[in-house]
């Protein structure tokens, strides 16, 4: 393998963790991650329990509450004691968020708590995202193939310039799903559903693979691009010197009539002319003859 595609297997491999990382945020809930409060259920089912708000009941004469009429109850905590602080997570799909127990997970379709008038920015987003790793996705073959068929015949740099172009349009489709979805959670933030309203939020780790995504689609294309360039050069050069020296092949250096004419004495005699011997016009003692046309 000569120095050329070295270089094009070495800049395989970070569209492929450009496409890895736009993947896994895709897939994952973890764009947003936050605290929710959220008031404690009374402890009827789990008496003692610490999520839950503790109550005295009024009971009747007989020991036992009345279910037949309104009991009295006693609760002992307040203010802030009385909510419980819950950690969600939020995707492109699904919003998730603890339970009391902190064993497991209540999940519920994202699209469901977006307003509806904002819905369809969200499916633009998630279309942005899929298009974007459709893109990687071409690049990636598209330099594959280049790495591992070398064909003298097929122009390979076309390869290189759809590749660069290619992952820079995956790059910005990307940016802009990434802005459409933070400014959907921020307006779901304000007029989504009461029990959901996180009280803090921030960005998490699937937030940033989605930009790490994006940086690295456009590194590919500046290198892409940059090699394409310098490629093409080189080729129009190589092409130019070929051409000056099949031009110098074929072109022969004219005879030097003064040089034949001293060695062999006679002047060159161009065709469709005579020549006329004028040595009887010489006056006596001239020396020589003298032939003119």
């Amino acid at each position: 393998m000569d120095r050329t595609r070295q270089q094009q297997a070495l800049l395989l491999l970070p569209i492929c963790l450009a496409f890895a990382f736009s993947l896994t945020a895709v897939v994952s809930s973890h764009w947003c991650e936050g605290i929710r409060r959220v008031v404690k259920p009374l402890c009827q089912d789990q008496p003692g329990g610490q999520h839950c708000i503790h109550f005295k009941p009024d009971n009747s004469s007989n020991g036992r509450m009345d279910n037949d009429s309104q009991a009295v109850l006693y609760i002992w905590e307040l203010g802030n004691d009385k909510f419980i602080q819950r950690g969600f997570h939020a995707g492109l799909w699904q919003s998730c968020e603890e339970s009391l127990n902190g064993e497991d997970e209540k999940c519920r379709s994202f699209q469901s708590i977006v307003p509806a008038e904002e819905q369809g920015v969200l499916w633009l987003s998630i279309g942005g995202k899929v298009l974007d790793m459709v893109l990687i996705l071409t690049s990636a073959i598209l330099l594959g193939s280049r790495v591992s068929c070398h064909s003298p015949g097929f122009d390979w740099l076309r390869v290189d310039a759809l590749v660069a172009i290619f992952m820079v349009l995956a790059g910005l489709l990307g940016m802009v799903a990434h802005m459409m979805y933070t400014t959907i959670f921020q307006i779901t933030v304000n007029l989504g559903p009461e029990d959901w309203k996180p009280q803090t939020w921030d960005y998490g780790w699937s937030y940033c693979l989605a930009w790490g995504s994006f940086a690295l689609c456009l590194a590919v294309s500046v290198t892409a691009m940059s090699r394409f360039t310098a490629a093409r050069l080189e080729f129009t050069e190589k092409q130019r010197a070929q051409n000056g020296s099949q031009h110098s092949q074929h072109s022969f250096p004219e005879p030097e009539a003064s040089e034949s004419v001293w060695k062999t004495g006679a002047a060159p005699r161009p065709a469709g002319q005579a020549f006329r011997n004028v040595s009887g016009h010489l006056p006596p003692g001239a020396p020589g003859k003298v032939s003119i046309c």
